[in-house]
């Protein structure tokens, strides 16, 4: 890559060595690949900024929002679900040993091996009538309310042997008789078995989508699922990462060495000797935890052949002139020394025999040998045991050094210490427990026929294919998820439902981020953002109150890694590492120690060259682009990860930018700016030690080329999608930035799906006039396409991700009706069309089939859509078939779906209290299982109305307080009338001036100026704006000379006026208006019902309580309290003061008689009737069934 590869690696070293400028490190003979190089200053700040852009057009261009999603679930159905199901490993089927059932033959025994997974692209049985399969698409699918899958099925090899003692020679086998095996005829076999279905995600491989199929909607990228009808996404989830040694002071000093086998785990800790002398300052010594048992360090490291103890300070390596360290390591020894249970470990192989006596206490020991299990289980990854006895000795160094406070302990908030589970590791995670649920049921049902008086049937009678179809829609329905690290416990918040209020909302969901807590609440530093958060994850896009900080949103061009597809060792071992030796005598002292992920591969003398040259491959080979590389100076360590869950950027690399060719053409792919080395994709890890420069700016008032060795594409990548289109960002205040970006972007009415005839959502809005922006931003621009027209060669931006429209806003007091954020509206505006929104209802019925009916053993139960006098609502708009015709105007109380059973009772929907619309579609259809069902959608056009909540692209929310006739609103010279009217003191508490630069660049815009970009972070100044304005005729400061338009006169002070983008959100008041007189009560308590769609009554609380009577206001509280509630009466006898009951008795003259009566005194004398609350009266008879009598008090009054 040319001279200047290795000088830029060089500088990226925070503590590197001192180079000559001329010294080359890169030997390749490719350097003829590159042009001639260019000086940066020669290709000019404007060049290079519009490099940059047409650099990040390329970047979304190759992975779009969501390809983390996509990518993430197309790496499971290629490896790994294949993955998930070699994890188990063979079964083997023990006879049940019944002596009864046992028959004339030897015991049999099965043995069942699962081969290769194979995946169906979806599709759906066309019924007996057509009598064959059909591709299922996603619209069939979400219209008819089934789960879009896919058929797996497994090559299972079932195995039926017996067993015999076999004579052996044992000369040759060591064994006198061994166990064979001997196949029962004609009871193996050998197929393809249908094992369950697997929701497929949306333009995935698997998806029809994918090839070439025209989308259903222009706004759909696919990325989710579709679970019975309804749209599923993961939410990436954070968690610890595995793949590294782990130092905590948590629960005292321990370093770990993780892995998500729990066999495999091993953690050192320093302890205090409880067998000490001096009490006060009790002796630090090093246990290690290894199979479930806590073992002197000592002992592990003679068991694995270290044969003194001077071997074992010299593979710990470390503190040799620290009084501190050698007291620990000298208070270790005398701890082994002084027990008796470790008596002359040294000698021979004792300290393996003990270390095998104390695992073979433990409640679940390893069958295996010891020497077996420190083999697999202790350091997996590295061979000999001399190898382990170095990683062994380097974590007790990393431990000792942590406690000297010469290393940091690991922060858990740290990014580099994260990964993020997407579909890939959440569905292997929950399809490993339902495969284990359909083996053991497997395994049961084939041991009943090992029998010999049974016989064993094909492998699919044993197999329940339902299990994993049915788990994984349950978790995907249910949101429960099986948890990371507890096997019987599960978690929410991994699955969402998709929002469809606009496209923004889908694609900032699929970019959601989730750290789970442990507990609510206060959870320390999990919240606050940290440095590593910086251009990964968005530092405003997090919502207010609960989840405050945890959960996240990924940045606008931040990437999650992909596992590399092929092993990058060998590529190490050609750029200078070392393999490591099996052997105790040589020391790495002096050398770097090379990990990769997690796992020790080599050693390196010269880890600088070594870096280099990583690097330099990884910016030529496609395979090695989202590899990390990070060369710690003071640990004297090179991690390298190439797993997946980082999250990566994209930077340009500065010593590479003389490489970009301005003869070859200005369209660049993002893939030949990586091959190039232009570009590079930066971890968490790796960013620590580059010099990022903040933007072309920056890095051309740098003369030389030594200050950064890379440069950000843009400033506004550091937010996330929804933040980086606000416009001046920058300049407002972060909470109105936030509330902006996580809040109103998301309930903004604006483009509704364009797939909107094949949709039957429960509840849509659309706008009937969305409009662009005048204003333009970065994040915009690069997710837009090129050109307007086949003339124009300008950009478009992204027009679905704006949602609102342009309205003329002064910023000025009227009459007094937009005080406190309300807003008042020219009703001329209104009614040409501003803000005027469609709201889709959409109302669901099911019934079964006829083939579900017919299994019904009661005939009368059988509902079926139709039209019949119903006692509950109207029915005059139905046709016979129980629909409503397109067209039909239905109101409050009509009944929408006519449903009766045969036996004549009436399952009708109907229209609840508030509900009305026009019926826009109706659909019939049926799902998988066994249910026909119908959808009617209802339309209602709403113009803006008292009571509606808008807002700002700032943040500045406010609901409609006034309609103001257009002549009486004030006017300007050129006869300009403004469509909303702001009050002024909005702004100075919330900070918001960015609205107001909006509005002043917007004028100019409007005038024909050619400053359009409002980037956060990269805007205008104040001077440029209010120039434009100027050269345009205005006012430089935005305001204007207005006209009163009640009396003509001219007001004495400017208004400030100009267009700003506003937003209608999905708060109305005709959803929310609550009233009522007297309605439905509640059966039991007799009070008023809490739903408002059934006509129920208004919460009045004990705060409402309070402030009634601190107005005195007696009256009106018994009113709302009692009459308007549930006042009731009840008779009280004076005397015993019991409840009185009514009854009928027999008076004299043999006439019977009505009335109270006490059964106490046996008397109807001195009874009176009180008012009391039915509430009151209901709890004196629970009481009184309990055994627990009231007696009241009456006084008249």
């Amino acid at each position: 890559m040319g001279t200047s590869g290795a000088k830029d690696d060089i500088e990226m070293n925070s503590e590197g060595e001192d180079l000559s400028p001329g010294m080359d490190l890169d030997t390749d003979d490719d350097d003829d690949y590159y042009s001639e190089p260019v000086n940066i200053h020669d290709l000019g700040e404007a060049f290079l900024k519009d490099f940059c852009k047409k650099s990040s057009m390329a970047f979304f261009n190759q992975y779009g929002l969501i390809s983390h999603q996509i990518n993430s679930y197309n790496d499971f159905i290629k490896n790994g679900i294949q993955k998930a199901f070699d994890f188990f490993g063979d079964i083997l089927v023990q006879p049940g040993y019944d002596p009864s059932k046992k028959g004339d033959g030897e015991w049999r025994y099965a043995t069942v091996k699962f081969g290769k997974v194979t995946l169906d692209k979806p599709k759906f049985w066309g019924g007996a009538a057509s009598g064959k399969e059909y591709n299922m698409l996603p619209r069939h699918a979400r219209l008819q309310n089934m789960t879009y899958s896919s058929r797996m099925k497994i090559n299972i090899s079932l195995e039926i042997y017996t067993q015999k003692l076999v004579s052996s020679d044992k000369f040759k086998t060591g064994k006198d008789q061994y166990v064979d095996k001997e196949p029962v005829e004609g009871a193996s076999d050998n197929r393809d078995v249908f094992i369950g279905r697997l929701p497929v995600m949306v333009n995935s491989d698997l998806c029809w989508m994918k090839d070439g199929q025209k989308r259903d909607c222009e706004f759909d990228r696919g990325g989710y699922f579709l679970i019975k009808g309804a749209e599923k996404i993961f939410i990436a989830q954070e968690q610890i990462c595995l793949r590294r040694l782990w130092i905590s002071n948590v629960q005292g000093w321990t370093v770990a060495y993780r892995s998500e086998v729990k066999r495999n785990r091993l953690i050192i800790r320093l302890v205090e000797n409880s067998k000490s002398e001096d009490l006060k300052s009790k002796e630090k010594v090093l246990n290690v935890y290894f199979l479930s048992t806590e073992v002197p360090v000592w002992i592990l490291f003679f068991a694995l052949g270290v044969s003194s103890d001077k071997e074992i300070v010299d593979l710990i390596d470390y503190g040799r002139d620290d009084p501190t360290v050698l007291n620990i390591l000298f208070a270790s020894v005398r701890e082994v020394d002084n027990d008796d249970k470790w008596k002359d470990f040294r000698r021979g192989k004792r300290a393996l025999t003990f270390l095998d006596n104390e695992i073979r206490k433990t409640s679940f020991p390893p069958a295996d040998k010891i020497e077996d299990c420190l083999n697999l289980y202790l350091f997996a990854s590295l061979k000999g045991s001399k190898q382990k006895c170095h990683f062994l000795g380097y974590m007790v160094k990393c431990l000792l050094q942590a406690y000297t406070g010469r290393r940091k302990c690991d922060n858990r908030d740290d990014f580099r210490n994260k990964r993020f589970e997407l579909a890939a590791e959440l569905l292997e995670r929950e399809l490993k427990v339902h495969i284990a649920h359909a083996r053991r049921r497997m395994e049961k049902a084939l041991q009943r026929d090992l029998y010999g008086d049974r016989q064993v049937h094909p492998i699919e009678h044993y197999l329940d294919a339902s299990i994993i179809t049915n788990g994984l829609s349950r978790a995907f329905s249910t949101g429960a998820w099986a948890h990371a690290f507890k096997r019987m416990e599960r978690i929410s918040g991994v699955v969402a439902t998709l929002g469809r209020a606009n496209p923004l909302q889908t694609m900032a969901e699929l970019r959601r981020t989730r750290q789970q807590v442990a507990y609510t609440g206060k959870v320390g530093d999990a919240r606050y953002p940290h440095p590593s958060h910086w251009g990964r994850v968005c530092f405003l896009s997090t919502p207010d109150g609960e989840n405050c900080g945890l959960i996240k949103n990924l940045s606008g061009t931040g990437l999650v890694s992909l596992n590399t597809k092929k092993s990058i060792t060998p590529t190490l071992f050609r750029c200078g590492m070392e393999n490591l030796v099996d052997n105790t005598s040589t020391s790495f002292c002096g050398k770097y120690r090379i990990f990769l992920d997690g796992e020790w591969v080599g050693v390196c003398e010269d880890s600088l060259s070594f870096v280099t040259n990583v690097r330099r491959k990884r910016r030529r080979n496609p395979f090695l682009h989202q590899v990390e590389v990070k060369r710690d100076e003071q640990l004297k360590e090179v991690r390298i990860f190439s797993d997946a869950g980082r999250i990566l950027r994209p930077l340009l690399v500065v010593e590479n930018l003389n490489r970009i060719d301005k003869s070859k053409g200005e369209n660049y792919t993002f893939q030949s700016l990586l091959d190039k080395g232009i570009i590079e994709l930066i971890g968490t890890e790796e960013e620590e030690d580059c010099r990022v420069a903040w933007s072309i700016k920056h890095l051309m008032e740098d003369e030389g080329t030594t200050k950064y060795s890379h440069c950000e594409l843009d400033m506004s990548f550091l937010l996330g999608l929804s933040c980086g289109l606000v416009p001046f960002a920058n300049h407002d205040h972060a909470r109105r930035a936030l509330f902006q970006s996580q809040k109103h972007s998301n309930q903004a009415i604006g483009f509704s799906p364009t797939n909107s005839n094949f949709r039957v959502d429960t509840l849509s809005h659309q706008l009937h006039y969305p409009q662009r922006p005048l204003f333009r931003t970065m994040t915009a621009d690069c997710l837009g396409t090129p050109g307007y027209l086949s003339s124009h060669a300008g950009i478009l931006p992204k027009p679905e991700f704006y949602n609102g429209q342009n309205a003329i806003v002064a910023v000025n007091v009227h009459l007094g009706y937009n005080q406190e954020d309300s807003l008042v509206m020219n009703r001329a505006s209104l009614e040409r069309g501003m803000f005027r929104s469609e709201h889709i209802r959409s109302y669901k019925a099911e019934v079964d089939n006829k083939e579900s009916s017919e299994k019904r053993r009661k005939s009368d139960d059988a509902i079926n859509f139709g039209k019949t006098q119903s006692k509950i609502g109207r029915v005059d708009s139905l046709d016979d078939d129980g629909f409503p015709y397109i067209g039909a105007n239905l109101q409050s109380g009509d009944i929408v779906i006519g449903r009766c059973a045969e036996s004549g009772a009436d399952h009708s929907i109907k229209l609840k209290h508030t509900e009305k619309g026009m019926v826009q579609k109706v659909v019939l259809s049926s799902n998988d299982d066994g249910k026909n069902y119908a959808v009617v959608s209802l339309r209602q056009v709403r113009s803006p109305c008292l009571g509606d909540k808008f807002s700002s692209m700032h943040g500045q929310k406010g609901v409609l307080g006034f309609l103001e006739s257009q002549e009486n609103f004030p006017f300007t010279i050129q006869g300009i009338v403004p469509d909303i009217v702001i009050n002024p003191h909005a702004f100075p508490s919330r900070q918001t001036p960015g609205q107001l630069l909006e509005a002043a660049l917007g004028k100019g815009i409007a005038a024909g100026g050619s400053l359009k970009y409002a980037t956060p972070f990269s805007t205008p100044s104040v001077d440029a704006i209010t120039d434009q304005l100027h050269r345009a005729g205005f006012s430089r400061w935005g305001s204007e000379r207005v006209y009163n338009g009640r009396t003509g006169e001219m007001m004495r002070s400017l208004i400030f006026m100009g267009p700003t983008f506003y937003q209608r959100l999905i708060h109305m008041a005709e959803d929310k208006v609550k009233f009522r007189n007297t309605g439905p009560v509640h059966p039991l308590t007799r009070q008023p019902v809490a739903d408002r769609k059934r006509f129920g009554g208004i919460k009045f609380g004990e705060m409402e309580r309070d402030c009634l009577i601190a107005h005195g206001a007696s009256a009106n509280l018994h009113e709302r309290l009692f009459t308007l509630s549930d006042s009731s009466q009840m008779h009280v006898c004076q005397k015993c003061k019991n409840v009185a009951s009514v009854i009928q008795r027999s008076v004299a003259g043999g006439r019977k008689m009505r009335g109270p009566y006490c059964r106490v005194c046996e008397s109807f004398d001195d009874i009176v009737r009180v008012n009391v609350p039915y509430g009151a009266k209901l709890l004196c008879q629970e009481l009184f069934s309990m055994g627990i009598n009231l007696k009241f008090e009456t006084q008249l009054c």
